[in-house]
């Protein structure tokens, strides 16, 4: 999944665009209601992702179940939240190397932790 995929599915699903707060390429998505991130796109140099080579790479940033964690670390085309909370937050490239089913769901998961909390 690209970074464009990214923005079509977001507006399709949940009615947002990208937001740009800092005149640059990266790019916010925020919680239609709370107005919360739920989504973060950065381009990120590959050496401080500890990937070979030179350039930037793409990734999104979700909000994730703490639990979970630790265990897509582990996984190919994931990395600890870069400039996140660790915790919470994961980082996922975002040039195949993770099925765009799985992005969507961690979106999905991501877009409902950041939604406004019933009383």
């Amino acid at each position: 999944m690209e970074r464009q995929q990214v923005f079509d599915f977001v507006k399709r699903s949940y009615g947002t665009e990208p937001d740009y707060p800092w005149a640059d390429w990266n790019a916010v998505l925020r919680h239609r209601e709370s107005r919360k991130w739920y989504g973060v796109i950065l381009e990120v140099g590959r050496q401080k992702l500890g990937l070979p080579g030179s350039g930037e790479v793409d990734v999104l940033n979700v909000k994730c179940d703490p639990r979970l964690v630790g265990a897509l670390r582990t996984q190919e085309g994931f990395h600890e939240a870069y400039h996140m909370n660790k915790e919470k937050w994961i980082s996922i490239r975002l040039d195949g190397s993770v099925p765009e089913s799985e992005i969507r769901s961690l979106l999905a998961m991501s877009y409902d932790l950041t939604g406004a909390r019933k009383k």
